[in-house]
């Protein structure tokens, strides 16, 4: 099972191997069920991995930024 496959979510890059798929798909229709598009499928799953580890690794540099805003802002508690 594939996230949404739509070309404004994905990087050029993987946009191609997705299309590359679904080329796959719609030529073999039958084979398609017994893997002959497999090779295809892989990328795609390579490269989705890749953009979701790259967008994670960017979210936490953000979150970090944040944080670190936040504490930098807060006074010191007096008691």
């Amino acid at each position: 099972m594939h996230p949404d496959l739509s070309a404004h979510l994905h990087t050029p890059e993987c946009n191609v191997i997705i299309k590359q798929l679904k080329d796959c798909y719609r030529e073999h229709n039958v084979r398609k069920f017994v893997g002959y598009c497999n090779k295809y499928d892989n990328a795609v799953l390579a490269c989705l991995k890749k953009e979701r580890l790259t967008k994670r690794d960017k979210n936490i540099q953000v979150s970090k930024k944040w944080k670190d805003r936040i504490y930098d802002d807060t006074p010191a508690p007096t008691s």
